[in-house]
């Protein structure tokens, strides 16, 4: 069986990066990957899914995301995979956002309700721009693996510091296989438009958008990291 990086470049015209080859023959069963804006990761994503479906027959992949239109845009690039490999997309009948391949695996998009996504047992879930997504969501995704020794990978560009990607990605310990991919390690971003990106965004937005910096917003009046550092041990020191 080929990796899946090889199986990405010969069989579905996508040549990765090294860093992407990395993501996708990786085996890990909790990933993270912390990205700048347009590294790639929803074509990556995509490409893991069908050829995970592809090669465990009767599973469920599940992409979620913040939203049904996001969801939409990552099967969008699945069933174009699918296509390079003649095979004809079509639902699986049962959801609005899904593919249904010839071994009876099917991949199956849901937007970001967790009261309306509790019916699957999954073998991978694909979490796409995970610092968007809400806690709840989260909690009702992860018991799909319950039955199935699935894996479940969250990718994204920080959205500060807050919320279960980035205490997965600060606190979640070695479980989680960790990819970092700032865009001066993307070589399809030139230097002339970071330069360009970094004038107009500011330093603090550039951090978080080109750099997979989690910063904060700026409406609390203390940092997430202040407020951290003033508790010792499970009590409160004030530095005046």
């Amino acid at each position: 069986m080929l990796p899946c990086s090889e199986f990405a470049e010969l069989r579905l015209g996508f040549t990765p990066d090294e860093k992407q080859r990395q993501i996708l023959d990786s085996d890990a069963k909790q990933g993270l990957l912390n990205c700048c804006r347009q590294f790639g990761k929803s074509t990556v994503m995509a490409a893991k899914a069908l050829y995970h479906a592809l090669h465990h027959p009767d599973c469920t992949v599940i992409i979620a995301s913040p939203s049904g239109r996001q969801s939409r845009e990552m099967m969008r690039k699945c069933k174009a995979f699918a296509r390079k490999l003649k095979l004809k997309p079509h639902g699986d009948g049962d959801n609005r956002i899904s593919l249904l391949l010839p071994n009876g695996s099917r991949i199956v998009g849901l937007p970001g309700r967790a009261d309306t996504v509790r019916s699957f047992a999954a073998s991978l879930i694909l979490v796409d721009e995970a610092a968007w997504v809400k806690d709840e969501m989260f909690l009702a995704l992860s018991p799909m693996l319950a039955t199935t020794n699935g894996a479940m990978w969250m990718m994204s560009t920080p959205n500060g510091s807050r919320g279960m990607y980035w205490q997965m990605w600060k606190d979640g310990g070695p479980d989680w296989e960790r990819f970092e991919v700032p865009a001066t390690e993307c070589a399809r971003i030139s230097p002339e438009f970071l330069a360009r990106e970094r004038k107009m965004m500011g330093e603090r937005r550039y951090a978080q958008e080109y750099g997979c910096q989690f910063v904060d917003n700026g409406d609390s009046y203390f940092s997430r990291e202040s407020v951290e550092r003033a508790f010792v041990d499970n009590e409160v020191v004030w530095e005046v």
